[in-house]
């Protein structure tokens, strides 16, 4: 029989998400800042090893301190990240690193919290948000790293996810990744239902890695700071968001920002019509930025088709055609390996430009919670 050392011999990411640009403010550093976030690992392994990002930091980040630690059970035991053997380590702007292998047994379904300490000045400029309600972190002033407990009176809940972007395990041989790839819709919660029906429902050799930031397009980029939040487009995104340990299979949720985003200079200077894509621009682009790539790295590729978008402030008929017709290509498609029809789980049956009933946020663009149930129950079997 074979020992845990001996049968945990592939590493598999068990949690990710991307990196942006974070929302310009008045205010873009920290000091004396403790950050931390609780992931649910998904499979039982022996190591963990971490993805730092500053991918749209201008200024390198030092983490002064960094560890990870269970939640559950009698005593909290921090174990030290490190990065080349140092305990404190620099994220270079512009880049991605890896930590060091850490020695961790942990069992599926366990939690641990990952924690970084920031002693000095630190540029916040490469994060994520995430709208799900399933997902948050916390921040407090103070360091905060190795203690079980943040106080209350300095300390509170983050959805933005700073330079914290992978987490791997070492783990057995039959376990793999899926990656949700998108923007806004993708930052909400049917990523995480979809987690929860694959933990219960499925084969538990499959962990869910997001990979999403609000605002992106597939074809076009903001280089303004009013819109910089809305991320690098999809040409720059994805050689960096697709690499991620023991992937199978991605699901490609993109290109409603592309139709809604254009209208017109006369109306917003950023945002002209030069930017609207024809239907011919998004299937290339679609099939050159994501599916050729994704091929190569040897992933199944599922698209997923564009939610509704009526009553969204800036729909049109025109817009509507669009979306229906690029819809269309995405359902039948033989670049694909299979098609999750969103646009199907949540519309009007009646009226298919509009979501169905309980279905829309109230802002006629992102799912509600109810959607995003739907949405998780409308990917295949063979995908958990």
């Amino acid at each position: 029989m074979k020992t845990d050392s001996q049968k945990y011999t592939k590493w598999v990411a068990c949690w990710g998400t991307a990196t942006s640009i974070t929302k310009r403010t008045e205010v873009t550093y920290s000091k004396d800042l403790t950050l931390r976030y609780p992931v649910k690992i998904c499979f039982s392994g022996s190591k963990l090893r971490f993805t730092f990002s500053n991918l749209t930091g201008s200024e390198g980040v030092k983490v002064t301190k960094a560890f990870c630690a269970k939640k559950s059970g009698d005593e909290y035991k921090p174990v030290a990240i490190t990065q080349n053997g140092n305990s404190s380590f620099l994220i270079p702007a512009g880049k991605e690193i890896l930590s060091d292998e850490i020695d961790f047994e942990i069992d599926s379904g366990e939690t641990v919290e990952v924690s970084m300490y920031f002693e000095g000045f630190t540029q916040m400029n490469a994060g994520t948000v995430i709208l799900s309600p399933l997902e948050k972190g916390f921040f407090a002033y103070g360091d905060y790293a190795e203690s079980e407990k943040l106080p209350d009176n300095l300390s509170m809940a983050t959805n933005v996810f700073y330079f914290l972007n992978t987490i791997d395990i070492l783990t057995e041989e039959k376990n793999h990744a899926l990656i949700c790839y998108g923007d806004s819709i993708t930052c909400c919660s049917w990523p995480d239902y979809l987690r929860e029906r694959a933990f219960k429902e499925g084969n538990g050799d499959v962990s869910i890695v997001r990979r999403a930031v609000c605002g992106t397009r597939i074809l076009r980029q903001y280089d303004c700071i009013t819109y910089q939040a809305y991320g690098l487009k999809g040409a720059t995104r994805f050689p960096i968001e697709s690499k991620v340990a023991g992937a199978e299979a991605i699901i490609l949720h993109h290109g409603i920002n592309d139709i809604i985003h254009p209208v017109g200079v006369e109306v917003n200077r950023f945002r002209p019509w030069s930017d609207m894509p024809t239907l011919d621009d998004l299937i290339d682009g679609f099939k050159k930025i994501y599916v050729e790539p994704a091929k190569k790295l040897g992933l199944k590729v599922y698209s997923a088709t564009l939610l509704p978008i009526y009553g969204w402030r800036t729909y049109n008929e025109n817009r509507e055609k669009l979306r229906n017709e690029f819809n269309e290509w995405l359902r039948t498609s033989k670049d694909f390996d299979g098609c999750v029809d969103f646009d199907k789980a949540v519309c009007d049956m009646t009226d298919k430009k509009a979501f169905g009933k309980d279905c829309d946020s109230g802002d006629h663009l992102h799912p509600s919670e109810n959607a995003c149930r739907l949405m998780a129950r409308a990917v295949p079997d063979e995908l958990i």
